[in-house]
């Protein structure tokens, strides 16, 4: 059975949500199916059942389909350095800090670790669904793209390109994507499938054709628009979160840092009908808050500076608001944050605000790890992802909540506690059951609209 790649004609695209719903749907037909995607850029990780570190979309993938996590689904992820570094994750391990020219002109010797991880996963599962990443053909960075055109020529992969036609010009990056690929690709495509449509469906049936029988690209769907509040892998996907607020009764405001992480932190939240999410970037935006939430950071002392510029200094020292602070966004409620090595940032210390007693530290190796947490007397399942370390995981004083756990929001038992004690009113709701509603929901929702007998029997073929 051929492997599969999702092409993007375009950034944002809505590769990420269509590779997912793809692989979900295959291996709802009984195909041995894994997600792939050989560079990701994200701040927002998790960390996989093998120990390693892997982006979001992949790891959400792999669970939505009851298989195991592992670092061979994204072997190399980088993620926001200090000046023109980048924090580089190879094969679930971080790496020293490198140079983001330096890392792109020898980008080649990454190569073999993409192929690798990819017959690592061949030999356990049939067909890997591999996303690639923006565009497939920015003729000047060809020949630095690890996760479209190489890892098709390499695994000879069929292709279906994803084209988002809500942003315009739809004729155009499909047809310009299709002209640009190698010519041994392009018998590679499969189809195209439009996404992000709305409106008239039928205003869409001469496009069809146009694109069968002017250029013989087949459509394998059209995909209507419909909001997915899960597997956020950016911050530009989670602020464009679809929430319905006529319920809620509580306000929360998380701090929205320059270079905040883990996102995936609050999809519990905007899925709550009873909680109002909204993430703010000064002080008079929490004014209306309940609770405040200082998140993760993957530039902790550079955000910590930030928010100072950014006058929130007073706030996040009062004592009188509920507050939850979550790894990056917990290290920055120590009296200090001490990095000797400069692990993270050019300054050895920095003074915090002080709502927890002691240090946190940085240290060289970094923690990921992912466990059953008793966090709050409650129950969480939870990861870490930190270099900053502390005498405690977790602590509370008074109204504030500070922990290295991510996910702690993931449980109802927590949430509860929280919410309930911020409005009595506040019932809340299992997460879990809405997770699995959701997906399926989502991916029913593409199969609708999406030709899967053609591409399953595509995929078989020869």
């Amino acid at each position: 059975m051929h492997s599969l790649s999702i092409f993007g004609t375009s950034s944002d695209a809505g590769k990420s949500t269509l590779s997912f719903a793809l692989t979900y749907l295959l291996h709802k037909r009984g195909v041995k199916v894994a997600p792939y995607k050989a560079q990701n850029v994200s701040n927002n990780s998790r960390v996989c059942d093998d120990g390693g570190e892997i982006a979001i979309p992949q790891h959400f993938t792999a669970e939505a389909i009851g298989i195991k996590t592992s670092h061979f689904m994204n072997p190399i992820l980088l993620k926001s350095g200090s000046k023109n570094s980048a924090h580089l994750i190879l094969n679930g391990e971080a790496q020293k800090d490198i140079d983001v020219h330096e890392y792109y002109k020898n980008i080649h010797s990454l190569k073999p670790f993409a192929k690798k991880a990819f017959k690592k996963l061949l030999k356990q599962y049939d067909c890997i669904v591999a996303e690639g990443a923006g565009s497939p053909v920015e003729l000047n960075l060809m020949d630095k793209d690890l996760s479209n055109i190489f890892i098709a020529e390499e695994f000879n992969t069929k292709i279906i390109l994803v084209a988002d036609i809500e942003r315009g010009g739809v004729f155009a990056s499909i047809i310009g994507v299709y002209t640009l690929l190698p010519k041994a690709l392009r018998k590679n495509i499969i189809g195209v499938i439009i996404n992000k449509f709305r409106g008239d469906m039928t205003l869409f049936d001469d496009g069809v054709h146009i694109l069968e029988e002017r250029f013989g690209i087949k459509v394998l769907g059209v995909v209507p628009y419909k909001p997915f509040n899960l597997g956020f892998e950016d911050s530009q996907s989670i602020t464009n979160y679809v929430q319905n607020t006529s319920k809620a009764i509580i306000k929360v405001g998380v701090i929205s840092l320059p270079h905040i992480s883990n996102f995936t932190d609050f999809e519990p939240l905007v899925a709550d009908e009873q909680i109002e999410l909204l993430f703010i970037t000064n002080p008079t935006m929490a004014e209306g808050c309940d609770v405040l939430v200082i998140p993760g950071s993957k530039k902790v002392v550079d955000d910590m500076l930030w928010l100072r510029k950014m006058g929130f200094s007073e706030l996040l020292k009062s004592k009188k608001r509920t507050m939850v602070a979550i790894c990056g966004g917990y290290e920055m409620m120590f009296e200090r944050i001490l990095d000797p090595k400069n692990i993270e940032s050019e300054l050895t210390e920095i003074e915090g605000f002080g709502r927890f007693k002691g240090d946190a530290v940085f240290k060289e190796k970094k923690i990921v790890k992912k466990e059953n947490y008793e966090i709050f007397e409650c129950d969480v399942d939870g990861y870490e992802i930190h270099n900053a370390d502390a005498k405690k995981l977790s602590q509370k004083q008074k109204n504030l909540y500070g922990t290295f756990v991510h996910g702690v929001f993931d449980s109802d038992e927590f949430r509860y506690k929280l919410f309930s004690q911020v409005n009595k009113e506040y019932k809340g709701y299992e997460f879990k059951k809405y997770k699995k509603n959701a997906i399926e929901e989502f991916a029913s929702h593409v199969e609708q609209h999406v030709d899967m007998n053609a591409i399953h029997k595509l995929l078989r073929k020869g």
